[in-house]
């Protein structure tokens, strides 16, 4: 339950916080939000001094239905951000959240430490490949299709067998190739509906059958807004419920926008199991 960012081990076994941090004109929470380096700067300060482990930079949204974004335009919005990052924080470990290998590749040159890909390397054959020559932690995230077509993919006979069993695939094709440091998120809100969302969540302590790093991503998610009636401005005590849930069922990474409140769910739980 260790990965190596940049030299140094960090312990997963001890659950960990991922701060999301959105270039992006249009992400469905916090797009616009960081339109400026500054703001952008405070933001990334507040979530490492509120205890963030890592922070998690996109500069493509793949909520569902967004605009398709070319290659080059990501590289512009996401390096500058990456480079700043890391001048006034050099200690910052960044995971880039992208399914381009040439953008990972570029990010990780400019000082990222993760690659943390929606499409475990469906959506670009270059993207294993490109991760076994930089050798760094590798998150692989469960969907289908990509941003555009996702949600129309939402067919399963048993999503959760369906999920471990693309994991159990995806695991065997990176050990191949020679990945060491894997991490599996279930994607949650990735071509699935609220009800399959919720199965994956119920069922999520059946994922630590594959001895790997779980990530939940289900920050201010529409499985959390849409079932509270509200939105995602206002689903931040949702959010809290379902880390700890997910925390109880063995999740070690948190990936949030709200970091104090997902830090505080990790030391209740641990004094829980303690």
């Amino acid at each position: 339950m260790t990965i190596n960012c940049l030299g140094k081990l960090i312990d997963l076994s001890s659950p960990k916080v991922m701060g999301i941090l959105n270039v992006t004109p249009n992400s469905f929470f916090d797009g616009g939000k960081y339109a400026d380096e500054k703001s952008l700067l405070t933001q990334v300060e507040k979530m490492l001094t509120e205890g963030a482990t890592f922070i998690d930079i996109g500069a493509y949204s793949s909520k569902p239905s967004a605009e398709f974004v070319t290659e080059n335009e990501e590289i512009e919005r996401l390096i500058p951000i990456v480079k700043s990052v890391l001048q006034h924080f050099p200690e910052t470990l960044i995971s880039v959240d992208t399914f381009r290998a040439n953008v990972a590749k570029i990010a990780i040159e400019n000082g990222a430490c993760i690659i943390n890909d929606i499409s475990a390397g469906s959506l670009d054959e270059n993207m294993m490949p490109t991760v076994t020559e930089l050798q760094v932690p590798y998150i692989m995230m469960h969907m289908k299709g990509n941003p555009q077509t996702m949600q129309s993919l939402a067919q399963y006979q048993n999503v959760t067998k369906e999920v471990l069993f693309y994991f159990s695939e995806k695991v065997a094709q990176a050990r191949s190739m020679g990945i060491n440091d894997l991490i599996i998120d279930p994607g949650f809100g990735f071509a699935k509906t609220l009800e399959q969302n919720f199965e994956v969540m119920n069922n999520l302590e059946l994922f630590r059958m594959l001895e790997l790093p779980i990530l939940v991503g289900v920050s201010r998610k529409s499985m959390i807004y849409k079932t509270l009636d509200t939105s995602a401005e206002f689903a931040l005590n949702g959010t809290s419920v379902l880390n700890t849930i997910a925390l109880q069922k063995g999740a070690n990474i948190l990936r949030v926008h709200d970091v104090k409140e997902a830090l505080e769910s990790i030391k209740l739980v641990q004094h829980l199991s303690s």
